[in-house]
């Protein structure tokens, strides 16, 4: 499974939504500015996380987008399955050989725990603390 910018994206508004939760509607002008992104493609990933009851919308010059429960409530999985559809490595599971068929549904499940235990809230409040050790290609 390969998340897309719709996934992408859909997670930053989210994240910065939960950043400002409580103070009020958030401009998807600001967020795109803040990151650099599309304010016409953040507006096209809004109405499915609005129509799904992820986010509510305020009208008005002061309006934009809050959200619609507890950033502790939501997980990266609600948005990834709103944006992307369902969470699967490969399509047609059921034909594969058992094997196989075992194989992508430990790899789906494990995915799918990941994003299902990860809440907009831990991301928000996510640090680099350093300890992470970044990558070494050699060519």
């Amino acid at each position: 499974m390969k998340i897309s910018t719709k996934g992408r994206y859909g997670l930053t508004i989210m994240i910065e939504l939960s950043k400002r939760h409580g103070q009020g509607p958030t401009s998807l002008k600001l967020i795109a500015q803040t990151h650099n992104l599309s304010e016409h493609y953040l507006e096209q990933l809004a109405g499915p996380l609005r129509n799904a009851g992820l986010v509510r919308s305020i009208r008005g010059a002061y309006g934009g987008y809050v959200l619609a429960d507890e950033p502790a409530n939501i997980t990266a999985g609600d948005i990834i399955r709103v944006l992307e559809g369902p969470i699967s490595p490969v399509e047609g599971i059921e034909d594969e050989e058992p094997a196989k068929r075992e194989l992508w549904m430990r790899i789906r499940d494990a995915v799918r725990d990941v994003l299902d235990s990860t809440t907009i809230e831990d991301l928000a409040n996510h640090t680099d603390d350093g300890s992470s050790e970044p990558y070494m290609f050699y060519i």
